[in-house]
Formats: structure tokens, sequence, C-alpha cells
């Protein structure tokens, strides 16, 4: 009994070590990352930035803030996870809960489920998805941004396998008391599989907020890109300053000094939103993709 009591502890202290080994592997290139956005440019660039910042300095910070488009570009990301999310969330829920169904109760579920397979597993491409966004007149604008990722396949199918993991008994009580479907849906599945809720709304969120590439095919003016692609077009342009008083203070700044300030502000509002939607993270990952 002592000697398995021993064998249990020596493993978990294994465990934790090696939890911790790959927390600090993960923390570590964020530090740095921290680090370098606060040093100057030499030595960012001589490579002398660890964990700690070197020759202190604000300027990255103060170079990316004080710009106006920038916070333009903030509100507009911002604006766009609001609406993606809604959209999406919205849409989703009404997908997966009939798909969620047997073909008894739901003619031709396995008919539409093979056209949610098949758009999953193959798309329009790039150009036909241009052309059809720029035929309906959604060019330069926020819809451009959400419409055409309004349905994603992916968490549709965790939702559905959610959905129907629900007892059965729970819709068959609400019907006896007179519930309709939609009193069916708010009021006994959604609150039941909120895990799963939580989880695809995470993915939508960082979805949206990290997309970069959509407002480059579908926005022309730069004032109206959001906030991750309008960092990906800043860049600093020392040589052609020709002002000594400003020539000194952008004299601090490098690329790469400035592209870390910008994985560093760029990732905080995500970083305030997970730990609310964490709890629920593992958990709906294993009853969404679950299928009975």
């Amino acid at each position: 009994m002592i000697a398995q009591t021993m064998k249990s502890r020596v493993a978990d202290v294994i465990i934790w070590i090696l939890l911790l080994a790959l927390t600090l592997s993960c923390l570590f290139p964020l530090l740095n990352m921290v680090a370098i956005s606060l040093s100057d440019n030499a030595a960012a660039s001589a490579n002398l930035v660890g964990l700690f910042p070197v020759n202190f300095t604000w300027s990255s910070y103060e170079k990316l803030l004080s710009d106006s488009q920038f916070w333009r570009s903030f509100m507009i990301s911002v604006e766009r996870v609001v609406l993606g999310l809604g959209v999406n969330m919205a849409l989703m829920i009404l997908m997966a809960y009939p798909l969620s169904k047997s073909s008894k109760q739901f003619r031709g579920q396995k008919v539409y489920m093979n056209i949610v397979i098949f758009a999953m597993l193959f798309s329009g491409g790039l150009i036909p998805t241009f052309m059809v966004v720029k035929q309906l007149g959604l060019l330069d604008s926020i819809w451009a941004l959400i419409l055409p990722g309004a349905v994603p396949i992916g968490n549709v199918i965790l939702l559905m396998n959610a959905f129907r993991a629900v007892p059965k008994s729970l819709e068959e009580a609400a019907k006896i008391d007179g519930a309709s479907q939609w009193r069916i849906l708010f009021s006994v599945y959604l609150p039941v599989v909120l895990p799963t809720l939580a989880t695809v709304m995470l993915f939508t969120i960082v979805g949206h907020w990290n997309d970069y590439f959509s407002a480059l095919v579908y926005i022309n003016k730069t004032s109206n890109y959001p906030l991750q692609t309008y960092i990906q077009q800043l860049s600093v342009e020392v040589q052609n300053i020709t002002d000594p008083a400003k020539l000194a203070e952008y004299a601090k700044i490098s690329d790469r000094t400035l592209n870390s300030a910008k994985i560093v502000v760029s990732t905080l509002p995500l970083l305030l939103i997970y730990p609310f939607l964490q709890k629920y993270f593992v958990s709906g990952i294993v009853v969404g993709s679950v299928k009975e």
C-alpha cells in the first residue's frame, strides 16, 4: 500500500513537471514578444532581448496608439466581432437544431446533412466568392467580412452533436406541457448545451478578431480596414523622416519592435475574454464531438 502511494506521488510529480515545462514553453515566447516591444531598436536588432526589456522605451506603443486610424480600425474590429458573433450564433443554432433530429422527425434530414458535409469539404473558391460579394454591392462594407463566413460548418456539427446528446425525455416532457419547438429550443436545449455554445462562441470571436485576409480581398479603402489588417500594413519608414526631433524618436523603433507591439496590443482583447469562457471550453469540445 505504501509502495503504491509512493508510485502515485512520483507519477503526480512527473506529470506536474511536464505540465510546468509545457506551460513555460508557451509562456516564454509571449514574454519575449512583450520584452522586444518595450526595447529600443539597437537591442532588438542585436538579439539582446530575452525575457526582460533592454533600454526600456514606450516608443513603439506611442507610435501605434497615437495613430487615429489605429483606433478607427480597432472599433471596426469590435463592430465586426459583435455583428459577426450575432449572425454566426443565430444561423448556427437555427441550422444545427433541426439537423440534430432524426429523419422521422425531420424529413429530408439526410439530404440536408449531405449538403452540409459537401459544403464543409468543398467551397466555391475565392474568385467566385469575390464576384458574389461584388454583385451584391457589399465591397468596402462590414458585411463583406461577415456574410461570406456566416455559417461555419465545423461549429454547426459541434452544436448538432451537442443537441443530439440532450436526453429526449426533456423534450417529451416539454411537449406534454404544451411547449412549442421554439420554446423547447430556447428553454430546454440551449441551457443544456451551454458549454458547447460558449466554445463555438469563443471560436467565432477569435476567428473574426484574428482574420486579416478577408479585408485585403473585400475592402479597398484603408480607412475601412479592421485592426488585424491595418497593423499588417504598418511599417516604420525612418529613412523618409527629415525632422531631427522625430528622427531621434523614431530611431528607437524598428519593424521588429513595432511588430511585437502590434501582436501584444491585438492579443490583449482575446486574453481578457478567454478567462470567462475557458471553464466551458473542454467540456464543450467533448460534448460537441461525441456522436450517439
